[in-house]
């Protein structure tokens, strides 16, 4: 009986994480084990070398991340030590056992004044806490394992959990008009689009080389398109058919304590190139979402 390799997903309660538990079943060749942060909280380093022990894991999916943004600003050791020590300490088990780590990481890494998409290695300047922190993480995680593969996203949403199409949806429900900031400008990620194109690289990195450990294995991935929150808004309502007004507002009339990037559109050609991922377009992936919340 030929063993199935197995495949750790931490963090499994989170959105992507149950993106991922609703694709298991379409990978029979794997034997995947879903450790949510009551099962393994990935900053209690001991329990994370028992797991490892205990399964010893071909694959780990890092979807455990310390992700309020504004909360992060006055729990800046909390984030620090599930953003970034948390990861450095994965890494480094990682590396110990011949395990392939794959970390997500973010958009808030730059500084959001840029005026096209940003390259993998483009000049990272975090702008608040929990963009400081997931920066570090990915740094630990380079210098004690140079093979991790870091992926970095923007605006996730999902079925899942508390995201921005969820709360649209209920203020949609519960108000007569809202407003939307209209300046900041992105690329949405539907989760489910991200956890394919995550088994799509481990379906990759299993009939290839390894990748040389020369280089930086860091790529970006989000939906195809450039819009704004406004846009992503307005989108919601049309494809709801909500008769909820929306008004675009700037920023400055949506003061927030930890500052949002109002530039984060990622390049996503090493990604597609690397790994002949396809992306699907943001509207296309808010359609299938919005379906599925129905």
């Amino acid at each position: 009986m030929v063993m199935k390799q197995k495949i750790l997903v931490t963090g499994a309660n989170g959105q992507l994480g149950k993106e991922l538990k609703q694709l298991a079943s379409s990978f029979p060749q794997f034997e995947f084990i879903f450790l949510s942060r009551e099962d393994l909280p990935i900053h209690h380093f001991e329990m994370v070398r028992h797991y490892f022990n205990t399964y010893n894991p071909q694959y780990l999916i890092n979807c455990a991340a310390y992700t309020a943004v504004d909360r992060a600003e006055q729990e800046k050791d909390k984030a620090f030590q599930v953003n970034a020590e948390a990861v450095g300490v994965l890494a480094a088990v990682c590396a110990a056992h011949y395990t392939q780590f794959i970390h997500i990481s973010t958009d808030y890494v730059f500084d959001g004044m840029a005026t096209q998409p940003y390259k993998e290695d483009a000049p990272t300047n975090p702008q608040g806490v929990y963009g400081a922190t997931k920066l570090e993480g990915e740094k630990q995680a380079m210098e004690l394992n140079p093979g991790t593969i870091i992926i970095r996203t923007s605006w996730v949403y999902s079925e899942f959990g508390k995201n921005f199409v969820k709360t649209m949806l209920k203020l949609m429900s519960e108000r007569e008009e809202i407003n939307v900031v209209s300046d900041q400008t992105g690329s949405p990620t539907y989760a489910a689009d991200l956890a394919e194109a995550i088994m799509q690289i481990i379906q990759w990195l299993q009939t290839h080389s390894p990748l040389p450990s020369t280089e930086s294995h860091i790529y970006h991935y989000s939906n195809q398109g450039i819009i704004s929150w406004y846009d992503f808004a307005l989108a919601i309502k049309e494809l709801t058919g909500s008769t909820c007004k929306v008004n675009p507002i700037p920023t400055s009339q949506y003061p927030t304590p930890a500052r949002r990037p109002a530039y984060s559109v990622l390049d996503k050609s090493k990604i597609q190139e690397t790994f002949s991922i396809q992306l699907k377009d943001w509207k296309e992936s808010l359609a299938d979402c919005l379906g599925k919340l129905k």
